[in-house]
């Protein structure tokens, strides 16, 4: 049997939600479990971009195979709109297969996200992200108020998840309560899946 992992999915298009991929993997890893960091290409709205298969820097791209036998999930993206990027949702719209089969149904799953603005649809990025993984049967973990960089940040954090305020030129980097929050999430899916694999056992 292989080793169970957390999957971090996530898409990046200036740096920011891969930065906060990386500080929840370091979460997941602080726990005691594998953390793979998996990014999607791209799309056009015109036809289908054509990438690489292996893109020139950071993360592989996620496979459905990676989704399928993870023991659970984070998933991020920017904002667009108060929505999650397309790229994530077109590999999204692919996992009718792991829905038929049921192949996510009770794995934990968390979400993320970086804006632009302060109130710039953190929340319901973070919402959107989190309804596909309803239909899948995924069980949400969000962020208790025990952890206290909730009630310190003036940046991102939300219950619904990580946020990350990246400011108008995206060049703003996470702060403390923000890199805090990223690694509380890790930890906590982490530890959920290990608890569930417990009781499987």
């Amino acid at each position: 049997m292989s080793t169970p992992y957390i999957l971090v999915l996530y898409y990046s298009r200036n740096g920011s939600t891969s930065d906060m991929a990386r500080h929840i993997a370091r979460g997941i890893e602080h726990a005691g479990l594998e953390a793979r960091l998996r990014t999607v290409p791209a799309i056009s709205t015109e036809c289908e971009a054509v990438a690489p298969s292996i893109p020139a820097e950071g993360a592989t791209y996620a496979s459905l195979d990676d989704l399928k036998n993870c023991a659970g999930l984070a998933l991020g993206s920017p904002t667009r709109f108060g929505n999650m990027a397309a790229p994530l949702k077109y590999f999204l719209d692919g996992t009718s297969n792991l829905w038929l089969t049921g192949a996510l149904v009770g794995k934990p799953a968390g979400v993320f996200t970086s804006t632009a603005s302060l109130h710039g649809g953190q929340e319901t990025t973070l919402l959107s992200m989190m309804l596909p993984l309803l239909h899948h049967g995924m069980l949400i973990t969000g962020l208790p108020y025990s952890e206290s960089a909730l009630l310190n940040t003036a940046g991102g954090g939300t219950p619904y998840g990580p946020s990350h305020h990246a400011g108008p030129d995206g060049k703003r980097k996470l702060d403390e309560h923000e890199i805090a929050l990223c690694r509380a999430l890790g930890q906590r899916l982490a530890t959920t899946a290990l608890k569930l694999e417990s009781d499987r056992g």
